[in-house]
């Protein structure tokens, strides 16, 4: 059992790690500085459904850990 989690949580690092790789950036970086930076626009389409599903996979991904470490 204790296997199975472990592949499980591997493979979820794996995914967490590139929809973060994969999502556009938030802001314009120091050009933000004298103009209207896109963080403050709603994100809209398939920007804010990757966002949910990284977040909710890194749920998952702490919970399983938090487990891991609890179980013997």
């Amino acid at each position: 059992m204790k296997v199975f989690i472990m592949v499980i949580e591997f493979l979820l690092g794996i995914a967490v790690t590139g929809l973060v790789l994969l999502q556009p950036p938030k802001g314009e970086g120091l050009g933000a500085i004298g103009g209207q930076a896109k963080l403050f626009n709603p994100a809209k389409g398939l920007s804010s459904g990757m966002e949910r599903l990284t977040a909710g996979l890194g749920a998952v991904f702490l919970l399983l850990a938090l487990f891991l470490s609890v179980m013997k």
